[in-house]
């Protein structure tokens, strides 16, 4: 074999050697940084006037008293780990469709983003075609509704503790802060400019999808009440004057922060409120698929991040530290009584 036909074969075979180590870690998912004796298996029936609520995956909640429905969230969508690392992406209506079929969520009284990146809003304004919900978020969220064509009477920009009621929900939006990305260029296109100021009209790059204003939300019922802390950010002495039966807790990134601020967003969050029950969510995969059991994120992301060691460590000492406090994780779209 000739000198040039042997470079032929060996370029060849470096480059199937490099996609099949690609095509490996873009698909193979990580175990999910959460204790399996934490789950709970869903209702098979709801009691009437019981408030329930259903987890799709990452934030994305729907809460119903079998009166009045509504959703946190509404992300269904799932592109592929180099679609949002190298291409543009929007909302995927065939799994937003599936989504909603598998909430049994026919209608909606809102949806609420609690800030404006993609996994949490870019789906939101087309839930809320398909459910009458209206649109609840920062003006950045108002300008993804505006992107995708939805009325201006079907959107309202929240206002700081300003409570909007949903039928018997009191849902206060308390402005937050987002978790600081570890990696400075990565948190500089997620964090930067947080700003969308024009309709924003998808497909676009992931990054275009900014952060807008990053919310917790309380809520209130005559049944109970709970904090939904839809990422790992925190403001501090926000919620000092407030207390919630069951904190709804975004886990995503925080095993990537120091041993420090993991324990100061504890304080800020969960110990601020007082709860008996601790629910974490957006702790799995930002790209698997919204059908099964939950991943972690595919190995090229587990590598590039890391935290999952820490964040698992995390959350079984703080159950540790308090027995009294009970940690549950959501099955898949089954119904959950949470008060009756």
């Amino acid at each position: 074999m000739s000198a040039a036909k042997t470079l032929l074969v060996a370029l060849i075979l470096a480059v199937l050697l490099v996609a099949g180590v690609l095509a490996y870690v873009t698909n193979v998912y990580t175990e999910v940084p959460v204790d399996p004796d934490w789950a709970v298996s869903g209702s098979d029936e709801v009691p009437a006037g019981a408030v329930m609520v259903r987890f799709t995956g990452t934030s994305t909640l729907l809460f119903s008293d079998g009166t009045t429905h509504w959703m946190v969230d509404g992300w269904f969508s799932r592109p592929g780990p180099l679609q949002v690392l190298f291409g543009k992406i929007g909302p995927d209506v065939e799994a937003i469709a599936r989504g909603l079929a598998a909430n049994e969520a026919q209608q909606l009284a809102a949806v609420i983003p609690v800030h404006s990146h993609y996994d949490h809003a870019m789906d939101a304004p087309e839930v809320a075609r398909r459910t009458g919900a209206v649109l609840l978020g920062s003006e950045a969220t108002a300008n993804i509704g505006r992107g995708w064509g939805l009325p201006e009477a079907q959107m309202q920009v929240l206002t700081h503790r300003v409570p909007v009621q949903l039928g018997a929900f009191v849902i206060t939006p308390i402005e937050s802060r987002h978790f600081q990305f570890p990696d400075p260029a990565l948190r500089e296109r997620a964090l930067g400019n947080p700003d969308i100021d024009a309709p924003l009209v998808p497909p676009v790059p992931t990054f275009d999808y900014r952060l807008g204003k990053a919310y917790i939300l309380h809520v209130r019922h005559p049944k109970g009440s709970w904090l939904i802390v839809g990422s790992a950010g925190y403001e501090e002495g926000a919620l000092q004057d407030l207390a919630a039966d069951v904190v709804f807790l975004g886990v995503g990134g925080l095993g990537t922060q120091t041993d420090e601020y993991r324990a100061t967003f504890w304080r800020e969050t969960v110990a601020a409120v007082s709860p008996r029950r601790v629910i974490p969510i957006h702790y799995d995969s930002l790209t698997g698929p919204i059908e099964g059991p939950f991943t972690g994120p595919v190995l090229a992301a587990a590598f590039l991040s890391g935290g999952r060691d820490e964040l698992y460590t995390c959350l079984k000492e703080r159950e540790r530290a308090q027995p009294e406090l009970r940690f549950q994780t959501l099955p898949r779209y089954r119904p959950v009584v949470l008060f009756q």
